[in-house]
Order: structure tokens, then C-alpha cells, then sequence
């Protein structure tokens, strides 16, 4: 016998609350006219009123619902696009806070709230009548408890240590002939201690996951029999995505992503999502499908014209307006349930200058939604790092977000690639190059962009590869990209590449170019892994992972995109030269300063960072500005804090002479890493006096500490 309907004396939590005896669901709906909570038993489904609980809130308790529940709602309202309703009871809805979601999509016109044809194409002003609940998945009733042991939520590492080691779940071990056939590709099979086991050799600290929110494929995708691989495409903020666990049942699926989370953080590695809260999977603009946010209520959570119409400052149709309150709170909530139910350490935000829009559309940083995360007692206490930029008005903001918040350093992407790449292509044609300056300042933490009010070295996350772009390997093997397998033509992806193909497009069998190959990449490599500030890893790189010339391999779920583990004999001298690069910077704390040193161009007595030309003298300042300077010699000077000093030579050249220099208390230096030699154990024991000549053989870095 069914209870009678619950007066609520205050409205519940947003989301599924479990109960003795029920489930009350609440649901925002704020120009709704009356919303239905749908259950689903199978493919019957029953509908509930639901009440109107103030604040634009609908909630019912439930006795008939429990763990395993399958829900949707729906909701009858105003029909009036050129004013941004687009209420359409006719469609099932996900609900925003569903914990889990079962199901995928079926692309078909019936999940688009307005009248399209089979191409998706149509008229968006006229509502579409027919039922969308066969084609959507559903939300599902779970169970939050978990037994963590003593494991705590909470980053494990101080952002000064940390090494970010972006991957994607299923392309990490999907592979990997150590792990299990049927964990590869999924939550079980990252968290595999055979995956476990090269994490922690490598001597990353943090996993950054490629989005792991319930997702789904664009249409245009489905058309070309593609799929969505990376997962910018989010459906719902606080589910896992079902597809990568190894379980079926959603309240396994849970279970297996806390199982990931608890077994990495035993093997001492934090948990990076990269959260995507800037648009939807009702992308499109006002022609995409209603799936949730939209049918709930499209103009409180998109930005909107005064006509109606989506305000896309993402690039993807439809940009998420966290200028609102539910918005707002939808963001935080999501976030904070992966912070508390999942124990993860820190996120990734894309395109989060979206965040920061302010009333006007420019970008705050005191904007609200960042004000809010800075000072939540939950999320100001882990790691939280920008995407800075988006391509609304003035979209590119690297260095302008607020204390609390790291950035992606995509300066010091172009200057590293410019450096190794397109000046030793110049130099080698007798062309002058970008001279020194600005890298100068990218080893030195970028002092330009982060020196802020209250703002560190470690703002700055440094990155040569991303997901997004060429892999490491490929920046050395292709001037442009070969994106055909997309389906467009080769019109997707960026033609800035900075890159360099080292004479020969695409994989080459001669030796000398190989050879040449592996040395920059291990230029790039030191670079990345030896200069102040947070340096984050691409999956891949430390074997010289190819995507065979594709720089948007985002619909690639295939051997294109995923990590091979057949490696050669180069390959596994790349990590081991990984391992020692990163080894380095853990035994050089001077490296990890929390203070910024000296600028490029500042007079070389000041202690901390001293810079010399390829003759072993302080720099002049001609030879700061002198674009056919090929050689910068960097010394982290940790004496005066009893830390062991560093000096980092970087020459793009041809072969030359290098003189190093004569500092105080510096007799000779000890040669611990040079890039020309393959891999780290044949490297000679080999100590130089001060300002004495060294031969390089052509563009190399040294790494060296003085010695008695």
C-alpha cells in the first residue's frame, strides 16, 4: 500500500536521498508548470507527481523505490524557444545528480525535444510530440557506502612535489598483455598492479584522468561510425562513466571506481579528474538534443541571447551558465561528491575561463562559481587547475586566475617546442631562431604570468603534449597533421603544431634520423621534467607513444589513441631515461622552490638563479635579445638554503664548445644526465672543471651538480 505524499517542511538535497523505508527524489525545474518523476520497471513505466517545494525544487518520497531503481523525469511548461523554454514533457530526463546511469543513447529524432528529420536536421521552433523514453538511458538508484579502510579523501602531495601524468582509463591498459583480458580498458584495469607498477616507477605522484563522467557520442560521430574516445561530451556530473568499468550493474560500477581510486592512492598517487562543466551533451545550440539540463530548464542552466539562443563560448553549440544559482550549485555538488564519495584529490577544469564569466561575459577571477571553490571548506583543500582559456571574447587568460587555482602553461608548451624544434630546424638552415629569453623564463617558472598577488611557481603547470595535439614522438616525425581518419577532410585540429619532422614526413628507417628523433624527444623531456614549477606528462611519451600524425585524436578508440605495450629497445631506453629525469628533480629540491627566483634579464649576483652564455659569462644583455643565441646555461643555486645546486645547459645548435662556468664555491661540476647519450646508464662518470670547454655534438642538455 502506497504511503501517503510527503509535505515537505524544508526543501531536500537536489539528487536521491535514501531513506528507511523509500527514496525521496528532488529534482530543480524552476519555470516548470508541473513535473513527473518516471520509475521504471523494465520498459513500464509509471509517473508521479511531484510537488513544487519552493525555490523552483520538485521532490516526492517514494516507498516503492530503493537501491537499483531506474528513474527519469519529466516536465510540462512553456513552449517558446525565442524566449529559451523549450519544456517538452514528451521527454524522459536524466537526472542532473544521478550517481549512477544506465544505458546509452540511441540517435534518433525522437530524443531531440523539436522536429528533425533523419540527418537531425529541422525546424527548432516546433516541439516534437513523440516519446524520446526507449532512446535515453536511465538514472539509477545507489548506495554511497563504501568501506575506504584508512584511506581519506584529500591530495597526498604538496603541489610543489607534484608530477601530473595525464592518461585515459581505457586506452591506459587496454593493451597491456599483463593485465587480464577482461580488466583491460577499464577502472579494475588501471588500478592492475602491473598498471600500478609503472606509475610509480615512472615517479609521477598524480593520475590526471581523462573525463570519467557519464558520456556520450555527438551524432555526427554515429553518422561516420566514430565514437567519442576522450569524453568531452558529459551527460551526467556525478556518475562514472559505465562503459569503463569492467562491471554491468551500476551499483558495481561505483564500487569498481572506488576500488581504482583506493588502490592507487596505496601505491602513493593521487586522483586528477579532468571535470568538463563548461557545456553539455545537449550540444548544439538551441538545435541539440534534450536530454536533461535543457528539458529541466534551458534558461536557467545555458547562457542565452535575448532571443533564445545559446551563447556558445565553448565551441561545442551550448555553454553551461554558472552564473546561476542552480547552475552553480549543480557544479559544486558534483564536485564535492567525487571529493567525498570517490576520495579524489584534486581536478582539471575545461575551458574554465567559462567558469569565470562574470554578468557582462568577461572573465572575473573573482567570479562567484571561483569565489565558491576557493573557500568551500571541501574543495579548497585540493588541487584545482585551469584550462585557461575558451574562445568567447577575449578567451585566452593563462596567468589571470586567482590564488588557490594552477594553470596550464601553454607558453611554456610553444617556447619549449619552439626551442628543440623549430630553431634547430632554422639553425640547421642557417636561420636565426627565438634566441633564449622566453625560455629562460619558462625554466624559471614563468614569473611573467604567475608572479600575481599570493600566487607561486606552482601555478604554473608546465606541458610540452597533451591529449590534445601531437604526442611527443610526433612532434619530431610530422610537420603537419593527417587527421583524415576524423572524417573531415583534415580540417579538424590546429595547424600550429611546432613541430618538426627531422627531414623525412611520417616513420623513417634511417638510423640518423631515428637517432635524432629520440634525442630531441629526450630534449623535450628535460625541459619539461627540470624546470620550475608543476610539470605534467602525457600517457605515452615516455616510450614515444605515435598517433601517426593525427593532432585530434579525439574520436579514436582504436590503436590510434591507445598505449602500446610491445615496446623496442629505443623505447624502453626512453623510460628508463624518463625515470631518471624524474628522479632528478625529486633528489634537486631547488628545483621545487615555492618562491619565484630572479628574473632572465636580473644582474647575476642574486642569489638563487644565475644565468651564463655558451662562454660561461653572465649573459649581456644583446645576447638576452640576440634571436641566433643558441645556448642558455641555468644555475639553481641552493646554497644559501643548504639544497644541492643544479646548473641545466640547454643548446639548440650544431656542435660546439661549452664553457661552463665559474660561480663561488664551484670548483668543477658532475655530469648527471646529457641528452646526446641514449640512455642513462651508459653514461660515462665524467667531472669538468669550472670554466672549462665541454663538446657538444649537436643539440643536447646537460644536467649537472657541483662537486669537490
Amino acid at each position: 500500500m502506497t504511503a501517503p505524499p510527503r509535505v515537505f517542511a524544508h526543501p531536500p538535497k537536489p539528487g536521491v536521498t535514501l531513506e528507511r523505508g523509500g527514496v525521496t527524489f528532488c529534482v530543480y525545474a524552476g519555470h516548470a508548470e508541473r513535473v513527473w518523476l518516471c520509475l521504471f520497471d523494465g520498459e513500464n513505466e509509471t509517473r508521479h507527481a511531484m510537488s513544487d517545494v519552493g525555490g523552483g525544487l520538485w521532490a516526492i518520497f517514494r516507498d516503492d523505490a530503493g537501491l537499483g531503481t531506474r528513474y527519469g523525469y519529466r516536465v510540462r511548461g512553456r513552449w517558446a524557444p525565442d524566449q529559451g523554454y523549450r519544456h517538452n514533457e514528451a521527454k524522459l530526463l536524466l537526472d542532473p545528480y544521478a550517481q549512477a546511469v544506465d544505458g546509452e543513447v540511441t540517435w534518433r529524432p525522437e530524443v531531440f525535444g523539436h522536429v528533425v528529420d533523419d540527418e537531425f536536421h529541422g525546424d527548432d521552433a516546433v516541439r516534437d510530440e513523440r516519446d524520446s523514453a526507449p532512446y535515453v538511458p536511465r538514472s539509477v538508484v545507489v548506495d554511497e557506502t563504501y568501506d575506504w579502510g584508512d584511506d581519506a579523501s584529500g591530495p597526498r602531495v604538496p603541489m610543489a612535489d607534484t608530477v601530473f601524468y595525464e592518461t585515459h582509463v581505457a586506452g591506459f591498459s587496454r593493451l597491456n598483455p599483463e593485465v587480464p583480458e577482461h580488466l583491460r580498458g577499464t577502472y579494475a584495469g588501471l588500478a592492475h598492479p602491473a598498471s600500478v607498477a609503472h606509475l610509480r616507477s615512472l615517479g609521477v605522484t598524480s593520475v590526471e584522468l581523462m573525463p570519467v563522467h557519464a558520456f556520450t557520442d555527438e551524432p555526427h560521430l554515429v553518422k561516420l561510425r566514430l565514437t567519442n574516445y576522450w569524453g568531452y561530451n558529459t551527460l551526467g556530473f556525478l556518475a562514472p562513466h559505465a562503459a569503463y568499468a569492467s562491471a554491468t550493474d551500476p551499483q558495481a560500477v561505483t564500487r569498481e571506481f572506488k576500488d581504482m581510486v583506493k588502490a592507487l592512492h596505496a601505491a602513493g598517487l593521487e586522483v586528477i579528474l579532468d571535470v568538463v562543466y563548461n557545456h553539455t551533451a545537449e550540444q548544439g545550440g538551441h538545435e541539440g538534443a534534450t536530454f536533461s539540463l535543457r528539458g529541466l530548464d534551458n534558461r536557467a542552466y545555458y547562457r542565452l541571447d535575448e532571443h533564445g539562443r545559446d551563447v556558445d563560448v565553448t565551441g561545442c553549440g551550448n555553454s553551461v551558465d554558472v552564473r546561476h544559482p542552480a547552475a552553480m550549485r549543480l557544479v559544486l555538488d558534483s564536485l564535492r561528491h567525487w571529493v567525498t564519495t570517490y576520495h579524489v584529490d584534486g581536478f582539471r577544469f575545461d575551458l574554465a575561463v567559462t567558469l569565470g564569466r562574470a554578468p557582462g561575459d568577461d572573465f572575473d577571477p573573482n567570479a562567484a562559481l571561483l569565489v565558491a571553490m576557493r573557500t568551500d571548506p571541501v574543495l579548497s583543500q585540493v588541487k584545482l587547475v585551469a584550462e585557461p582559456w575558451d574562445i568567447g571574447p577575449n578567451g585566452w587568460r593563462t596567468g589571470q586566475f586567482p590564488p588557490g587555482f594552477g594553470e596550464w602553461n601553454d607558453r611554456f608548451r610553444n617556447t619549449v617546442r619552439d626551442f628543440w624544434l623549430g630553431d634547430v630546424a632554422r639553425a640547421g638552415a642557417g636561420q636565426p631562431g627565438h634566441g633564449i629569453a622566453d625560455l629562460a623564463t619558462r625554466l624559471a617558472g614563468s614569473r611573467d604570468l604567475f608572479a600575481g598577488p599570493l600566487r607561486r611557481p606552482q601555478a604554473g603547470v608546465n606541458y610540452v603534449t597533451a591529449h590534445d595535439g601531437f604526442p611527443m614522438a610526433d612532434l619530431t616525425a610530422y610537420d603537419s597533421k593527417h587527421n583524415e581518419a576524423n572524417g573531415e577532410h583534415n580540417h579538424d585540429g590546429t595547424s600550429d603544431n611546432r613541430s618538426w619532422n627531422h627531414g623525412v614526413e611520417g616513420p623513417s628507417d634511417d638510423p640518423s634520423i631515428r637517432a635524432a628523433r629520440l634525442r630531441t624527444v629526450r630534449n623535450l623531456l628535460g625541459t619539461l621534467l627540470l624546470s620550475a614549477g608543476v610539470p605534467m606528462m602525457t600517457a605515452g611519451d615516455e616510450f614515444a607513444r605515435t598517433q601517426g600524425g593525427n593532432n585530434n585524436a579525439y574520436c579514436q578508440d582504436n590503436e590510434t589513441s591507445w598505449l602500446s605495450w610491445d615496446h623496442d629497445a629505443d623505447q624502453r631506453q626512453l623510460v628508463a631515461t624518463t625515470r631518471h629525469l624524474t628522479s632528478l628533480r625529486e633528489r634537486f629540491s631547488v628545483l621545487r622552490h615555492t618562491t619565484f627566483f630572479p628574473g632572465a634579464s636580473d644582474a647575476s649576483d642574486v642569489a638563487g638563479l644565475r644565468w651564463f652564455g655558451a662562454h660561461g659569462r653572465t649573459l649581456t644583455a644583446d645576447e638576452w635579445n640576440d634571436p641566433s643565441v643558441h645556448t642558455v646555461q641555468a644555475h639553481f643555486d641552493g646554497s644559501r638554503e643548504h639544497e644541492e645546486s643544479l646548473l641545466l645547459v640547454l643548446h639548440n645548435g650544431p656542435g660546439d664548445e661549452i664553457t661552463l662556468p665559474e660561480t663561488a664555491g664551484v670548483n668543477a661540476w658532475e655530469v648527471l644526465w646529457d641528452s646526446s647519450v641514449p640512455v642513462p646508464a651508459q653514461l660515462a662518470p665524467e667531472t669538468i672543471p669550472a670554466c672549462s670547454a665541454r663538446t657538444v655534438n649537436g643539440p643536447t642538455m646537460l644536467v649537472l651538480t657541483p662537486t669537490s
